[in-house]
């Protein structure tokens, strides 16, 4: 079956609607800075990593289309996880040590799937990967975001995940490896600690 993303959901979000979401973030506890291109936000990124950093890269449309998996993924002045995790193969994935690698690393990368007004952050995951590090396993975590992922409120952040973003990474999915995706874990990020999260918000519509 073929779903159609709903492109409403694709717009860019209008520079006020940008600057409510980054002082809802800020009063949240995450760190928000806004860039007009992609390449600043890339720039910034590498940035934010000490060196001797360790680094995983969660698998993302956004990070694919910026080159941040490749830049770290081949980078010595990091230490990237993503590698070791390709080693152990696909059944590693799902071993003690795999999930290890991707639950609790120094610094996690990755995007998410809508913001709102309100500086509340969802997230997807078919098999959710990503999500452990996020909500606590990480030390560090940066997303980079589009600011077409900015929405009013939960209600249609979650009609964002479902009537435009899961259409496209099942159509994504099907294309790499002829098999279905579908955001069976949802995590919604409210809030906190100040230090952990940053958020970098680009002025043009990156990933899903």
């Amino acid at each position: 079956m073929t779903l159609v993303p709903n492109t409403e959901f694709a717009h860019l979000a209008s520079d006020e609607d940008i600057a409510t979401v980054v002082a809802a973030l800020t009063a949240k506890g995450m760190a928000a800075e806004v860039f007009e291109e992609r390449a600043e936000a890339c720039s910034r990124v590498l940035d934010l990593l000490p060196q001797g950093a360790e680094v995983y890269t969660a698998l993302s449309q956004t990070l694919e289309v910026l080159g941040l998996h490749e830049e770290i993924r081949t980078s010595s002045r990091y230490v990237p996880l993503r590698p070791q995790l390709e080693k152990l193969g696909p059944a590693g994935h799902m071993s003690r040590i795999g999930r290890k690698l991707m639950a609790s690393p120094e610094y996690v990368i990755g995007r998410v799937h809508a913001i709102t007004h309100q500086g509340q952050v969802l997230i997807a995951s078919a098999t959710g990967s990503q999500l452990a590090g996020y909500a606590f396993g990480a030390n560090h975590i940066i997303w980079v975001v589009g600011a077409q992922k900015i929405v009013r409120n939960v209600d249609e952040g979650l009609r964002r995940i479902w009537e435009y973003s899961y259409p496209l990474e099942n159509e994504r999915m099907q294309t790499l490896s002829g098999v279905d995706s579908f955001p069976n874990k949802i995590l919604l990020v409210q809030g906190e600690l100040p230090g952990r999260i940053s958020v970098l918000l680009v002025k043009e519509a990156v990933g899903f």
